[in-house]
């Protein structure tokens, strides 16, 4: 007898399969969404600096701080894009795969 009783997984979760399978799926759909989200970030970051770099009118400060977050942006988004990039060449180095890292697999005993 089970004290807890049984837990059904809530709609869309299906999708994933169950157990260690659906793992690596789900955690491919969080890596993704998480880009996704850097990069809508850096896009607005770029527009923000780019607004504040045109309304400095000739202060020294306003544009030293608007370059400021145009190149942490930059640096932001291709630390993020060189991440895949990484990603990709050590899978081929050591698994002779690209996929090897970015496509995670979960071995078990079956």
């Amino acid at each position: 007898m089970n004290p807890f009783g049984t837990v059904e997984p809530p709609p869309g979760v299906n999708q994933f399969g169950g157990g260690l399978e659906g793992l690596p799926l789900f955690l491919s759909v969080i890596l993704r969404t998480l880009v996704v989200i850097a990069g809508i970030y850096g896009l607005l970051n770029f527009i923000l600096a780019g607004y504040g770099f045109l309304s400095g009118a000739g202060d020294p400060k306003k544009i030293a701080d608007a370059t400021a977050k145009i190149w942490q942006t930059m640096i932001g988004v291709l630390v993020t894009a060189g991440s895949f990039l990484l990603a990709a060449i050590l899978g081929q180095i050591l698994f002779g795969d690209v996929n090897a890292i970015l496509g995670i697999r979960i071995f078990t005993p079956n």
